[in-house]
């Protein structure tokens, strides 16, 4: 859904006019006027994927960002972005925030801006149904070769995972999550370690192959990143999307896409 600034000023005016509200855009507050620039990689089901005309971004994060947007009064624009250069682009000042499951940390927060979070995520392990390896607990992935999507926060919890505790495993990692579950279909590794709402799209479908064989707590939180420093921006988004939790499109969306709530408790530690 894209239409021409001109064309969203008359609607938005209109809007103003007749008393059914709206935001003025705040001058300045993104790198084109009157528009928001998102950064995803779409190819992260649920949460951003391309529909089956293989043109139109569908999925959790993209409702969002829309929703975003028209509560700020702007335009949206995602733009696909590949993940090894996702966050220099945003740097750089090509997009305006990363709206992509990016899970906050430490390391993050030291050189980006962030919102408040909106998903609770855990890890968990998948393996296909018809397989005689199904490990109950990290431990078990002892000597097993492990998919996981590089760069990500499951990339550091096998890296912790071996720091800590000394397993001995194969590391496969992919640049997309879809190519680590081809993998699997393949039978060319053991398991995936990813972010629970990825697991949870897999394993949910209809005549799934691929099974959780173990979920460990919410110990993560997706946020939206934007330029160290942004403080405006930062600001606006965290508005908007108060505003979003507060009249349920944030729980609407979770259901749509998630199947459960997976909005609350990221509410909950603001």
């Amino acid at each position: 859904m894209k239409k021409t600034v001109l064309t969203l000023f008359v609607i938005m005016t209109a809007m103003c006019i007749l008393g059914t509200g709206c935001e003025k855009p705040q001058e300045g507050l993104t790198i084109r006027e009157g528009v928001l620039t998102v950064g995803m990689e779409i190819g992260y089901p649920p949460m951003e994927y391309y529909g089956p005309d293989g043109m139109t971004p569908m999925g959790f994060d993209v409702d969002m960002a829309k929703a975003i947007a028209e509560k700020m009064g702007l335009e949206i624009d995602l733009v696909d972005t590949a993940w090894d250069g996702i966050f220099a682009a945003v740097e750089t000042g090509r997009i305006d925030a990363i709206m992509s499951s990016v899970t906050i940390t430490e390391a993050r927060q030291q050189v980006h801006n962030f919102s408040n979070p909106y998903i609770g995520n855990a890890m968990a392990i998948v393996s296909r149904k018809d397989s005689d390896i199904k490990p109950q607990s990290p431990a078990e992935l002892e000597g097993l070769g492990v998919a996981f999507q590089a760069e990500t926060t499951a990339k550091f919890f096998m890296e912790k995972l071996e720091e800590e505790t000394g397993l001995r495993y194969t590391p496969f990692a992919y640049e997309r999550v879809m190519s680590c579950f081809d993998e699997l279909q393949l039978n060319r590794v053991d398991v995936i370690v990813t972010d629970g709402v990825v697991a949870l799209d897999y394993t949910t479908v209809p005549d799934s192959i691929f099974e959780i064989t173990w979920q460990g707590d919410p110990d993560e939180f997706f946020g939206i990143c934007m330029k160290g420093g942004n403080d405006a921006l930062t600001d606006a988004i965290n508005q908007a999307l108060y505003e979003l939790f507060d009249d349920g499109t944030m729980l609407e969306i979770s259901m749509q896409h998630l199947g459960i709530d997976m909005v609350t408790p990221a509410r909950n530690n603001w």
